[in-house]
């Protein structure tokens, strides 16, 4: 006796054959921003998270009164880099949505604080993470949002009705 056939298991050579596998192989049958580079872009982002949080709560706690809005923003840089830290790491289009956001505020807040340490230097006399667009961090903080955005735009998830469906 033979075992009813499933949409899940189509027959090798049938019409439509393999379709569900190339489809569930586009989206990764799952959410497939944490691998492959994905991980390197955790990763580093993880690193920027850690070492902003330790240089604003130093500045923050050893020499506020120097640079207020400078170790603030370094703070808030620090929050930005740990929510892209997790949600590049979570899947879902929840999470999706949430690095999104996260690294869209990075980069403009690389440019922001960027140019302003530029032309209003007195405001800022001691650098944050993201002060000169990054230049004591070799630039990595003005790269590190465009290099997020690619790779959010070729994971985004898929915009399909079938593939919205299977994710309710």
């Amino acid at each position: 006796m033979k075992a009813p056939k499933s949409a899940a298991t189509p027959v090798s050579g049938a019409p439509g054959a393999g379709a569900t596998g190339a489809a569930a192989g586009k989206t990764g049958g799952k959410d497939t921003r944490n691998t492959g580079p994905g991980r390197l872009l955790i990763a580093v982002y993880a690193v920027f998270a850690i070492s902003a949080t330790a240089r604003a709560g130093y500045q923050i706690l050893t020499k506020f009164s120097e640079a207020p809005l400078a170790y603030l923003l370094s703070a808030f840089a620090a929050v930005v880099y740990l929510v892209a830290t997790v949600s590049l790491a979570k899947p879902g289009r929840t999470w999706f949505k949430v690095s999104l956001a996260a690294v869209l505020v990075e980069l403009v807040g690389v440019l922001v604080v960027g140019a302003l340490s530029v032309f209003d230097p007195v405001q800022f006399p001691h650098e944050t993470v993201w002060s000169l667009f990054g230049r004591g961090y070799a630039f990595i903080p003005l790269l590190l949002p465009i290099l997020g955005l690619v790779w959010l735009y070729r994971r985004r998830p898929d915009r399909t009705p079938a593939a919205a469906e299977g994710q309710r």
